[in-house]
């Protein structure tokens, strides 16, 4: 399958713009005129609200002078749960502090490779059990190590880091970007992550977004990789590539979301690298995906 055959497999096409057909994309109205699972004789899904949550990055300016008036406004507005990435400051119990008085539950942090992959492992793992959360996520790979042999060495790592989380009851997992779906020497990168990991001991925390900037298909993936993936990152994509608001760009997410059953989602963590607003962002994002049915 070709890359812009896969984009197509779980991005919106009926109806597309003539600049988004090239991507093999639609625009937001188009997409919805082709969701599945709206037949007759099928059970509507939808996201559970106790897994709604926002990877805090998403609100880093506001986090580094309000952490947590910022995590009391995303409760207000329904988020359920977070994930940790920058501490700005606080300790980890600090940050488990402020997420107990604002009823919000921490599922895991990002950490360095060569953190989780030295000796700052034992540390980090106690962290995010102090943080409450269930994953020690690795947000990406050190660029030198973009080959083959670079992601089998990763694998192997994230083998032996997985094997020690166990012990504490956590598991590890690691953060895609668009090019972890390369395919180099006619090898997939993220396909030997993948197949040489132990599925017991390493997961992965899906970002769509990147997903698709690769060319990959999380439809695909959530059914070939079954029980892999017990986070996404909830991403959208704007007409010219760029982020925007979950529900307000052309990914076709209950189209993503129809087989995530089988891959295992847990959590569907929101997600944007730049947003202008932040808590604009966040609201938006989750009234769509708390009332998204697929």
């Amino acid at each position: 399958m070709t890359m812009n055959s896969t984009r197509r497999a779980f991005l919106g096409t009926a109806g597309a713009a003539a600049g988004l057909a090239a991507l093999g994309m639609s625009t937001p109205a188009a997409a919805a005129t082709t969701r599945p699972g709206t037949g007759t004789g099928r059970r509507r899904r939808r996201v559970p609200p106790s897994g709604i949550g926002m990877h805090l990055f998403t609100m880093r300016t506001p986090l580094a002078t309000d952490f947590r008036g910022t995590l009391e406004r995303l409760a207000e507005i329904g988020y359920a749960t977070v994930g940790v990435s920058g501490r700005h400051g606080h300790s980890a119990a600090g940050i488990r502090r402020m997420l107990d008085e604002t009823r919000l539950k921490a599922v895991l942090e990002h950490v360095a490779y060569t953190t989780v992959t030295g000796s700052g492992l034992p540390q980090a793992i106690e962290d995010v059990r102090t943080l409450g959360g269930s994953w020690v996520v690795v947000p990406s790979l050190p660029p030198e190590m973009h080959s083959p042999a670079g992601y089998r060495e990763a694998a192997r790592q994230f083998n032996i880091a997985g094997r020690v989380a166990r012990e504490s009851g956590l598991k590890v997992l690691f953060h895609n970007h668009d090019g972890d779906h390369d395919v180099v020497d006619g090898e997939s990168l993220y396909g030997i992550l993948l197949k040489e990991t132990d599925p017991e001991l390493v997961g992965f925390e899906l970002d769509v977004y990147w997903a698709a900037k690769g060319g990959d298909d999380p439809r695909r993936l959530f059914v070939t990789d079954r029980r892999r993936f017990p986070v996404l990152h909830v991403k959208d994509m704007a007409a010219n590539g760029g982020f925007e608001d979950v529900g307000s760009g052309v990914l076709d997410f209950p189209a993503m979301f129809d087989t995530a059953r089988s891959g295992g989602v847990r959590q569907w963590l929101v997600e944007h690298d730049a947003p202008a607003d932040p808590f604009a962002s966040a609201l938006n994002s989750y009234r769509y995906l708390s009332t998204l049915r697929y």
